[in-house]
Order: structure tokens, then C-alpha cells, then sequence
């Protein structure tokens, strides 16, 4: 989080401030954890709208005891700019893209593995041979690393708020490995940017495939067959390119890029699209990236999750959430005991916790940046408190929702098509085991909602339905999955609409 000046000679009055965009940034970290200490929250938009009273009667000079030193004292603009939005009636608004703040060198600087230099590639191969050829039962052994994810340990958290921070861990997991091989001390796991065809190098030894030494399936309790032998499967460059716009896989990367609020799962903001990306883009790589048993035994699992790393950190400088506080005025009415509380910030296995993910000492080359010029992130949702001024505009889009879907009787992943006068518009991918009420993880969080943003153009006096789709099952329940079976889901469609 930019650190905000303290009392500066031009601190202007904001007639209409807006938290993301002014108030978060008059509280400093350490004001922050000296207030937590009394039990006052003014890290988060919640803390600081319930404490706003108060804060405004100890910070308004000349008689101010608030911050308690000198220096962090607030001058009579910035105080008159606080009341502003008190009266206003506490605007969350929307974050302005940040400059990119400058980065200490990073540790670990991972790049395109279209741009690595022949040594680097060969040093990468080298790496990943190393992994690979260490005994099945080895913890630093490819078969083991991949089978935390699926089969046959199933740590994996999905479709919830620790998703992103458990992948930057399990990387890290990943790229110690690599590097632990004689000679790769300083080998770091390169991205694929999807947003460019699968790469050359990913399609030869050792990038290609996997051949499964052992059954993942077969310490499981009970038992999951049909793993063995197996060797992982990719579809064509066709294919995947048809896929990854089938499930408008680059869409929902832009427009997670775009939001002010980190959000919460199956109801808005970044993580809400980065899943819904980060299971498009599984589901379009092929049968293997697409069955969560064992998609992370091929191999370009690692270079396709580098990639949904780097678009997080993306967005983390956009809404300048790189550092722990900064994150966490990004958490508007949401709940944040994963990111700080035990043992609901757990990233099992890992020794680690989602808040010890956030602010991260590796760096990508390239980050999708939002340039400050551009003005104001998004922040449009199906709802909004009352008490504010709003507004629905013609060019924003609309939401249709496919509420209520029991993922636990679906067998596996699948897909939902919105489908308007007899034609696909728009298909979602989503992303799970195939017995997903032996998930624990699918179990917390079991009904779910899929969201299609469409404009009012391609869904207005049109006949429009849904189908969902679970691939590999046609010859128990045919390839439509009967809705009924899927818990009776209800089609929502909401104007989106933000404050004026």
C-alpha cells in the first residue's frame, strides 16, 4: 500500500472522496496496528466507515491526540476531506490504477518461456529432469509434488478466498524442487501467457507429457480407478485456442484486471473472475488439464499456474494490494479471518498462511499494468447499499447467473451454456474431481453460481436457456447433464450497477 503523506503543504480538499480512491490512504501502517491493538479496525473499508466518528473527533486539529505522534497528525484539510466523506455517506468507490511502485530486486524473476535465452531453456530442461527422475516416493519427486494437488493427497483449495494464495505457495514448493538439482541453484519457473498460442517448447520432452509411474488412484480411501496406466493428454493448438475462446477464457483475465475489490468467490470482484479464468483455461487445454485428479501431472500445469501467479500480482499493483495492508482495504464487506485467523488461513500442507502469500519477494517480467492514466478500476455488482449514490449505465453489462448449481451430484468437471434462439453465446468451464463429495474442500463450499457478463444487445428479445455439460460421462447420463439432478438452478439476470 503507497504510504500516505503525512501533512503536506498542498493536502487539498476532496469535496467527494471516495475510500478506495483517498481515505484508505490516510492511515498508515503503523496507525493501523496501534488502533488494532484497542480494538479498532481502520485497515479495512468496514473498520473504517464503523470507526469514522470517532476517527474524525481524535484526528480534527488544532486539538487532535490522534495519531499519537506528532508528525503522523492530520492537517485541517485532510481532516475537512474525512468529514467530506462522512456526510457524504462513506463512498466506497473505485481504486485508481497505481503506478507501479518501485521493487527491490526481486529474488526469484520469472519470465516468458518464449523469451528465455537457450542456456536458460537448457538449464530449465536440466531442472526438470532432475525432478522428474527421482524416485516415486521421493518428497521433492515429480510424481509425489504433483499428487498434492490431485490424486492422491487432494490438498488443492478451490473456489474459495486461499485459492490463489495456496497455487503461489505450491510453486514455490514446485520451484524449490527445480532447483535443488546439482547445478540449477538459480532456476526459476517460467509463465505461459495464454493469451499467446501453447508454446514450441512445451510440446517436446520433458514439457510434452507424463507417463504416470505408479496408480494415484490406489492409496486413495476407497479407491480411485481409472488412472493406470496412464499418460496425460493435451488437445490440439486448434483445439485449445477454440476452447480458450469458447469459455471466453481472456475475457475474464481483462475483466478481473479491471476490478477495485479483491471480492468474494461466486459473488464479485478479481478472485471471482480469476477462477472463473483459471477453470476456462484448464477445461481448454485438454482431458487431463481439465480432470482435477490429475491435471497437475502435466507438466504444463506448473508454466499454465506461473501464468495465474502472475496476473494476480498483476492486479495486486494495479490496486496497490501488494503489501499485507494494502490488501486488506481491498476486502470491502468480506470476512477476513482466512487471510489471519487459525486454522481458517491454513494452506495445507504448507507450513505457510494466505496473510505470509500476500506481499511476495518473486517478480514476473511482465505484468498486466492498468496505466494511471486510464483512470478508475471497475467496481459493478448485482447490488449496492442504498445509502449511496448509484447508477446503471447503458454501456455496462448485464449479468445473467445460473444460481444454485449442486456441484456435489455432478461426476467431475463440466461445463454451462448459455444458449439463446437455439445457439451457443456464451460457455463456462467448471473445474472439479470426478466424486466431488469425497472433496473436502468441494463439500464446505457445494452449491455454487456461474456467471455469463453479456451485453443487453446479445440478450434482449431473444429465447434463452441453459445447458450443462459433463464430458466423459455420455455413456452413464448422456452428455447434458439433467438439471433437475443439479439441484433445480435458477437463471438470475441483473443490470449491474456503481456509484455515480
Amino acid at each position: 500500500m503507497t504510504t500516505p503523506q503525512t501533512n503536506p503543504a498542498d493536502d487539498p480538499v476532496i469535496a467527494a472522496p471516495t475510500y478506495l480512491a483517498d481515505i484508505r490512504n490516510y492511515f498508515r501502517p503503523e496507525d493501523v496496528a496501534h488502533m488494532a491493538a484497542k480494538g479498532i479496525e481502520l485497515g479495512t473499508y468496514d473498520g473504517v466507515k464503523r470507526n469514522a466518528l470517532v476517527v474524525f473527533a481524535h484526528t480534527a486539529p488544532p486539538n487532535a491526540d490522534m495519531p499519537p505522534d506528532a508528525a503522523g497528525r492530520w492537517s485541517a484539510n485532510r481532516s475537512q476531506t474525512f468529514k467530506n466523506w462522512i456526510v457524504n455517506g462513506f463512498p466506497l468507490g473505485t481504486a485508481p490504477a497505481a503506478p507501479p511502485p518501485p521493487a527491490p530486486a526481486p529474488t526469484r524473476l520469472r519470465k516468458d518461456i518464449t523469451t528465455l535465452t537457450d542456456d536458460e531453456f537448457t538449464l530449465l530442461t536440466t531442472a526438470f529432469n532432475g525432478v522428474l527422475a527421482r524416485d516415486i516416493e521421493a518428497p521433492d519427486g515429480y510424481f509425489v509434488l504433483a499428487g498434492k494437488h490431485g490424486l492422491p493427497e487432494s490438498w488443492c483449495l478451490h473456489h474459495e478466498n486461499r485459492f490463489n494464495p495456496w497455487h503461489r505457495q505450491y510453486l514455490i514448493e514446485f520451484e524449490d524442487a527445480l532447483r535443488s538439482v546439482p547445478g540449477c541453484a538459480d532456476v526459476t519457473l517460467p509463465y505461459w501467457d495464454i493469451s499467446a498460442p501453447l508454446p514450441g517448447r512445451l510440446q517436446h520432452p520433458p514439457f510434452d507429457q507424463y507417463v504416470l509411474p505408479a496408480d494415484p488412484g490406489a492409496t486413495v480411501n476407497p479407491p480411485v480407478p481409472g488412472y493406470f496406466p496412464y499418460t496425460t493428454q493435451r488437445y490440439s493448438l486448434a483445439g485449445i485456442a477454440k476452447n480458450l475462446s469458447k469459455y471466453n477464457v481472456l475475457g475474464e483475465i481483462t475483466t478481473s484486471l479491471a476490478q477495485s475489490l479483491w471480492g468474494a468467490y461466486n459473488t464479485n470482484g478479481y478472485q471471482d473472475f480469476s477462477i472463473q479464468a483459471h477453470d476456462g483455461g484448464h477445461g481448454s487445454i485438454g482431458p487431463t488439464m481439465g480432470d482435477q485428479n490429475v491435471s497437475s501431472f502435466d507438466p504444463v500445469f506448473w508454466f499454465f499456474h506461473c501464468n495465474i501467479d502472475r496476473l494476480w500480482l498483476s492486479w495486486q499493483t494495479n490496486t496497490d494490494a501488494t503489501t499485507l495492508a494494502g490488501f486488506r482495504t481491498t476486502l470491502a464487506g468480506q470476512d477476513d479471518a482466512w487471510l489471519k485467523t487459525s486454522p481458517f488461513d491454513s494452506l495445507p500442507p504448507f507450513t505457510q498462511t494466505a496473510e505470509q502469500t500476500i506481499a511476495t519477494d518473486i517478480s514476473y517480467d511482465r505484468l498486466e499494468l492498468i496505466s494511471h492514466a486510464e483512470g478508475d478500476m471497475e467496481n459493478l455488482s448485482g447490488s449496492i447499499d442504498a445509502a449511496r449514490t448509484f447508477a446503471f449505465r447503458r454501456s455496462d453489462p448485464v449479468s445473467v447467473r445460473l444460481k444454485g448449481i449442486d456441484r456435489l451430484n455432478i461426476p467431475g468437471s463440466f461445463s454451462v451454456t448459455l444458449i439463446a434462439d437455439g445457439e451457443p453465446i456464451a460457455s463456462r468451464f467448471f473445474f472439479q474431481p470426478n466424486n466431488p463429495r469425497g472433496c473436502e474442500t468441494c463439500v464446505k463450499n457445494g452449491i455454487i453460481n456461474l456467471d455469463f457478463r453479456m451485453s443487453q444487445d446479445q440478450l434482449l428479445n431473444r429465447t434463452l436457456s441453459v445447458r450443462i455439460d459433463v464430458a466423459g460421462h455420455s455413456d452413464e447420463i448422456g452428455t447434458a447433464f439433467p438439471l433437475s439432478r443439479a439441484g433445480n438452478p435458477t437463471i438470475n439476470a441483473r443490470l449491474l450497477v456503481g456509484e455515480a
